[in-house]
């Protein structure tokens, strides 16, 4: 079952939290570009003169989809590129709608960063909205094979019955950032997209790279030393999100749901007990920011600690972010798979 196929038991989520989210998302567009809006009451050909991409500051002007492409995204560009990003942080990035001002960003933009593998589904449409002739299009996970059928993701029953083949990741699970190794790889393919369009920065992006993946390296190393105690730990997750982690740490993921859900439904909750029962689960795994009363009680029926697991695609828009980040997914693990 793909995404799409969960929008629709989504829909019922309360309106508190979409409206929660719009404003939320207004505060992180207008926190995020001051400039946005001051040329939206001017005719098209005026709006064109006027954000003409280097016209600011002679910087190329990046855009980047969402927080873990950003944070790539900006450690690479530094102070030599304007660096954007379309989905403020704390929005579901699998069911994002664009909007008019993310259509603008792509239309002024020199070069647009996407994470890939069938993600951003949004963004199709909105290029072809921006008509930017000149934009350069870098898809972070080039060369990267993606992961399919992994960690097996429980069905429900009324899934089963209403099972559509469209209905899996088409281009196979997307979520590949949240290993360090394909970490490394998505900078070095932004590194070279980046020198591509704009070849006067090669030197800065070559440099602001190569530290950035030798942070990498280091976390890749903390991970595999600190992992290696309790190999084949099985965890829960509510959000098919870590099989790129758990397969290159020789961990088990076991998702309940593919994209985390405001209200699990009865079936989720007997499909978790089903799978604690089935793969010896050390592990309960919710997103921060998720308060769940059922998966609370759920743990406790279980005998079962509930933690977060932090996917990334909320949190800080500095590229330290992402460290400080999967330590703390590290320290979780840890503790849980003990």
């Amino acid at each position: 079952m793909n995404y799409r196929g969960l929008r629709i038991g989504r829909q019922r989520s309360s309106i508190l939290s979409i409206i929660a989210l719009l404003m939320l998302s207004m505060a992180s567009c207008s926190q995020s570009n001051p400039n946005q809006g001051t040329t939206s009451e001017q005719s098209p050909q005026a709006q064109e003169a006027a954000s003409t991409p280097t016209a600011q500051s002679g910087k190329t002007k990046v855009v980047a989809t969402f927080l873990p492409i950003y944070l790539f995204t900006k450690a690479v560009a530094g102070n030599v590129a304007d660096v954007e990003i379309l989905v403020p942080p704390g929005t579901e990035v699998h069911e994002y709608q664009a909007t008019p001002q993310n259509v603008k960003a792509i239309a002024t933009a020199n070069v647009l960063v996407k994470n890939g593998l069938g993600l951003e589904e949004f963004l199709e449409n909105t290029i072809k909205n921006a008509e930017n002739k000149k934009l350069t299009e870098i898809d972070a996970s080039k060369g990267i094979k993606p992961l399919n059928e992994i960690s097996p993701v429980v069905k429900t029953a009324k899934e089963e019955k209403d099972h559509d083949h469209n209905h899996s990741h088409a281009q196979g699970n997307p979520h590949v950032w949240l290993d360090p190794v394909l970490a490394k790889q998505q900078v070095t393919n932004i590194r070279d997209g980046l020198i591509a369009a704009d070849p006067k920065n090669k030197a800065t992006y070559e440099a602001n790279a190569a530290a950035y993946i030798k942070e990498l390296e280091i976390l890749n190393s903390e991970f595999q030393q600190t992992l290696q105690k309790n190999p084949s730990c099985t965890f829960i997750t509510f959000h098919d999100a870590f099989p790129y982690l758990a397969n290159r740490y020789k961990l088990k993921q076991v998702a309940v749901v593919q994209i985390p859900e405001d209200q699990l439904s009865p079936t989720d909750v007997q499909s978790a007990v089903n799978a604690v029962k089935k793969y010896k689960v050390k592990a309960l795994f919710s997103e921060p920011g998720v308060d769940n009363k059922l998966l609370t009680s759920l743990s406790q029926d279980l005998n079962l600690t509930l933690q977060t697991l932090d996917s990334l695609e909320t949190g800080e828009t500095d590229p330290q972010h992402y460290f400080k980040a999967m330590k703390a997914n590290l320290q979780t693990l840890e503790t849980a798979c003990k």
